[in-house]
């Protein structure tokens, strides 16, 4: 069984603290992993050197939409990365992710 990672850019650790302690809270995500890192892109015609803290978010495919949602309405950028990738893992961790998110 295949499961989600969203990996989501966050302007600060306090904020990806934030958004990942609601999601995981709400049990849209089983899990986050939080990580400083140095963003270099383009905005606003402008190319912007950032440091930026990272959420890698683990949920089941089930839950992509209603996380997707949530994300969406937690963060602050006008335009967020929300990437996501399909990953697979141990059975027994991904039996774990199943069983620490909402079941519908």
């Amino acid at each position: 069984m295949a499961f989600l990672v969203f990996y989501v850019p966050c302007p600060d650790e306090s904020t990806a603290r934030r958004i990942a302690g609601q999601v995981v809270e709400r049990r849209l995500a089983a899990c986050a992993n939080l990580f400083p890192m140095q963003s270099l892109y383009w905005w606003e015609e402008a190319l912007q050197h950032d440091n930026e803290w990272v959420a890698l978010l683990k949920t089941p495919p089930a839950l992509e939409q209603r996380l997707e949602q949530a994300l969406l309405e937690l963060h602050p950028y006008e335009t967020p990365c929300l990437l996501r990738y399909e990953v697979r893992a141990n059975p027994a961790y991904e039996d774990w992710i199943v069983a620490e998110t909402i079941q519908d």
